[in-house]
């Protein structure tokens, strides 16, 4: 609560620095004016997407005040611009958790900016060690990776415990928790492997190829297309018709579609999987409207298997 510069008297001030070590207290302050309990205040925390911001709330529970600053399906990472609002969350932030790897950059434009040089900051792709093959660029899509995910929470974890060290514990708590609804979608990954190995796929852009590659299959698309429809890019005609064939000549098991960044050429790869009878598995960058993550990516690697056995 900053003083309004009507606010003459300097008794009035002095009892509110005195009481409430300033009046910028928290949101949390109590009307009497009374020191907040050790660990009362919620943590702070800016995540770039909510995909990393549900991560968060599963992790810190009650004791988190999380701002995910990317929850609308038409918002594009890349070339999201942080506004004000944005930057006064992160200017209070305790953690802040960014994808990284080129995918959600104006988190450390705010960063570089001085807008918050004291937050632990958690970069999923550099806990996830992936790097970009030789030749080929790096697919950033970390959170359909789930041993990464379960770093991740450990990591935020530790974070938040460092932040509010009273629930430290309770925060680790939750973090095994978390991870240990994640064996499921990783058996679930193991049996489509089994029973489906080497089956041959295609996509729209990389968004899903972790969760792809841990299932076994091979991704038939090719890599012109598929990274001209991540840059926003025209695919050529000779490329596109080379996609197309994957469909028309059945090459191709299922169609794994980004429908988050639907247009004219990828929706010619989905009417033509369609009509030759190809499966087409939807899949998104961020979380549906009323998700969670997990149930998420259950749903995903359930309609992966189901399209495979079509």
């Amino acid at each position: 609560m900053p003083l309004s510069p009507s606010w003459r008297p300097a008794l009035l001030t002095g009892v509110c620095l005195a009481l409430l070590t300033g009046c910028g207290g928290s949101s949390d302050s109590r009307s009497g004016g009374a020191a907040e309990p050790a660990g009362s205040a919620k943590v702070a925390v800016v995540a770039s997407t909510n995909v990393y911001g549900d991560i968060v709330r599963r992790i810190g529970g009650s004791r988190v005040d999380v701002t995910s600053v990317i929850s609308d399906p038409d918002q594009d990472p890349h070339s999201y611009e942080a506004d004000v609002q944005n930057q006064l969350a992160l200017s209070k932030a305790k953690v802040v958790v960014e994808n990284g790897g080129g995918y959600d950059d104006f988190v450390d434009r705010m960063l570089n900016s001085g807008h918050n040089d004291s937050a632990e900051v958690i970069n999923a792709v550099k806990v996830s060690g992936r790097t970009a093959p030789r030749g080929g660029e790096l697919n950033e899509h970390v959170w359909y990776d789930f041993p990464t995910v379960a770093r991740i929470a450990d990591r935020v974890a530790a974070a938040l415990g460092q932040a509010d060290p009273a629930d430290a514990a309770a925060f680790r708590k939750r973090a095994t928790a978390f991870k240990a609804r994640l064996t499921p979608l990783e058996a679930q990954e193991a049996r489509i492997k089994k029973e489906y190995g080497g089956t041959a796929v295609a996509i729209t852009e990389p968004v899903p190829l972790y969760m792809i590659e841990a299932s076994g299959l091979v991704n038939r698309t090719p890599a012109q297309y598929s990274e001209a429809i991540e840059e926003g890019d025209d695919v050529s005609p000779r490329v596109l018709q080379e996609t197309l064939a994957l469909f028309t000549g059945r090459k191709v098991r299922a169609l794994v579609y980004n429908e988050q960044t639907s247009g004219p050429q990828t929706q010619k790869a989905e009417q033509a999987a369609k009509a030759a009878g190809v499966p087409v598995v939807p899949v998104t960058e961020t979380l549906p409207k009323g998700e969670d993550y997990l149930g998420w990516m259950t749903a995903n690697v359930d309609a992966l298997a189901s399209a495979l056995g079509t």
